[in-house]
């Protein structure tokens, strides 16, 4: 049998080329066997059995032909928490922790709901309903399977004041009769130019769902409709908080008519405009 230490090394060695081997391979190693990163470093002749061994290159070779990490291992942090996800569902990225950050700032315990449209696996709803316990938030997908992922997520970190429905847009709050109820609005969506999907890395285009990617109109069709749907959601003062691609700035601005004030555009860590925030007047 082989051994914790050696295994990880085989599986560094498996991976030559990609940008963290080494690591990536450690990574994949802990979630196969179910083993904890203390338990590696204390223990790194453990013998493997063959039947792990057997799976841990198994999801090496999946790595080396470009399958995303975070379905391999079933999971991606955020905010700090780990998130379920998996194929069909899209990955959360650490630029998207600007939406928590910003709606956080902006939030009123005396006010209304918080909705994420688009929500994906759930990730910024969960963050912002483990942060404000007391609030209420609801996240809306077009996809069962994101609005699947999303449920579990919402289990797994016991957040028990966020409920998740399937739905375009804010089709589903219709029905609820909230129209004017939300205090703020976040959003992920999907913002590649269809022009642009064959160009994005293959670990994305290959893998990851094109419906949460890609929209029509050189990318800024869901934009669009978002804001202009959003004014009949938000009660007057209520926020719209979104996220743009790499140079939509100055078009995106364009969208927003004498309904809106405050529009600004922020930087994620990497220093890229990246999150519009902007406040409903009437």
């Amino acid at each position: 049998m082989s051994t914790l230490g050696e295994l990880q090394r085989k599986g560094a060695y498996v991976l030559k080329g990609m940008e963290n081997p080494s690591l990536e391979a450690k990574i994949i190693l802990l979630k196969t066997l179910g083993i904890s990163e203390e338990k590696y470093f204390s223990e790194p002749k453990l013998e493997v059995p063959k039947k792990k061994k057997d799976e841990y290159f198994r999801r090496l070779d999946q790595r080396k032909k470009r399958k995303p990490l975070a379905y391999i291992t079933g999971s991606k942090e955020f905010w700090s928490m780990d998130f379920k996800v998996g194929q069909g569902v899209l990955i959360p990225r650490p630029e998207t922790e600007v939406l928590v950050e910003k709606a956080l700032s902006l939030y009123s315990e005396k006010r209304g709901m918080v909705v994420d449209v688009g929500t994906g696996c759930g990730n910024v709803a969960v963050a912002l309903a483990k942060e404000q316990p007391e609030s209420e938030m609801v996240g809306i997908d077009i996809s069962f399977q994101a609005v699947s992922y999303a449920r579990k997520n919402a289990l797994f970190h016991d957040t028990q004041n966020v409920w998740f429905v399937v739905g375009d847009l804010f089709e589903p709050l219709k029905k609820y009769v909230m129209k004017k109820e939300c205090q703020i609005i976040v959003s992920n969506p999907p913002y590649v130019d269809p022009k642009d999907w064959g160009t994005l890395d293959p670990q994305i285009r290959n893998h990851e769902p094109k419906q949460a990617l890609v929209s029509g109109q050189e990318g800024y069709a869901f934009i669009k409709r978002l804001i202009r749907q959003a004014s009949d959601y938000l009660m007057p003062g209520g926020y719209l908080i979104f996220e743009i691609g790499n140079r939509q700035e100055e078009k995106v601005k364009n969208f927003f008519t004498e309904k809106w004030a405050s529009v600004r555009c922020l930087e994620d860590l990497a220093g890229i405009k990246r999150v519009f925030l902007a406040k409903l007047v009437c």
